[in-house]
């Protein structure tokens, strides 16, 4: 049986493609062309699908919405190649497809692994860029050794991390649905029926197990150095442009000393946003929150678009 991607009109969205060299993306752009865009951009194991319910308010705003789905993740191909989901290789993909479409003034909306992949677009075009809102996510060298939950330290275990992410499909089903919200009774059966269908068998829960594989244990290695790369970035392009955050107080995965040591080193004039009951995935758990104050925060700075040919 075919899977009914409007998820009982939840996600009602006519779906984009992109052909990256890796294999095809999926986005969704709502809204007017004219209209200022908002880049909005999910982590693991989600997918566009984690926005639905900014897309609605921002296009009624006039805003012009756009949300990608990474490779291996929501309708984008998933090929079973751990290599193609290093965060290096999702930077080069999403600036492809972002470039693709031309945008000027645009504000990014990034949050767990979003982050270091749309702010590493972002440092690259900084240019493109108006305003940032992020949410709870990471773009820094680890100061110092990472020390990891044992969920995590499981995922990143050869053979055992395999058996839990690919076969149990825990990432999903045990933080996802559990410890990772702070009200998983939120999340009725048609949305677990959504976050469950990109990923139904082993090989396709790939790029599920790359992404804690890619979290840097300390401040040397690959990762931790483009992280470097891109918080240098950000303190050089984006300090003087406008900037708020939004963060769960309850998130397992980025603590508030993340927010505190991290970001507001980064940014020290960001206005903050702090919301004590929410977990880590802060869009399940406070969007009648976080969505009226990304609005408000786009009215107040304003970008100006350039007018649209044809």
């Amino acid at each position: 049986m075919a899977t009914d991607w409007t998820f009982e009109g939840t996600w009602p969205y006519e779906p984009r493609w992109f052909d990256a060299p890796d294999g095809r993306m999926h986005y969704v752009d709502e809204g007017p062309r004219d209209g200022p865009p908002v880049v909005l951009l999910h982590g693991n194991p989600t997918w566009a699908y984690l926005y639905r319910n900014f897309i609605p308010p921002l296009v009624e705003a006039g805003y012009r919405a756009i949300v990608p789905d990474h490779l291996g993740f929501g309708r984008s191909d998933k090929p079973d190649r751990s290599e193609l989901y290093r965060i290096h290789r999702h930077i080069d993909r999403l600036d492809l497809l972002l470039e693709s479409l031309d945008l000027s003034g645009v504000t990014v909306v990034p949050q767990d692994w979003g982050g270091p992949i749309g702010l590493g677009w972002a440092v690259r075009h900084p240019e493109r860029i108006a305003a940032l809102f992020i949410l709870n996510t990471y773009a820094h060298r680890p100061p110092s050794e990472v020390a990891l939950p044992l969920p995590l330290r499981v995922f990143r275990t050869p053979i055992l991390g395999e058996l839990a992410v690919k076969g149990l499909h825990l990432f999903v089903r045990a933080f996802l649905f559990r410890a990772g919200v702070g009200h998983p009774e939120r999340l009725g059966p048609v949305v677990k029926r959504a976050y469950l269908a990109p990923h139904p068998s082993w090989s396709s829960r790939t790029p599920i197990l790359v992404f804690p594989r890619e979290i840097p244990s300390g401040p040397t290695g690959p990762v931790a150095d483009l992280s470097a790369e891109i918080e240098e970035g950000l303190e050089r392009h984006f300090r003087s442009k406008p900037v708020k955050i939004a963060w769960p107080m309850k998130d397992q995965a980025f603590g508030v000393e993340v927010l505190e040591r991290l970001w507001l080193k980064t940014f020290p004039d960001a206005e903050v946003m702090r919301i004590e009951d929410a977990g880590h995935y802060i869009q399940e758990d406070a969007h009648e929150r976080v969505v009226p104050a990304l609005v408000e925060f786009l009215e107040r700075h304003p970008t100006q678009q350039p007018e649209v040919s044809g």
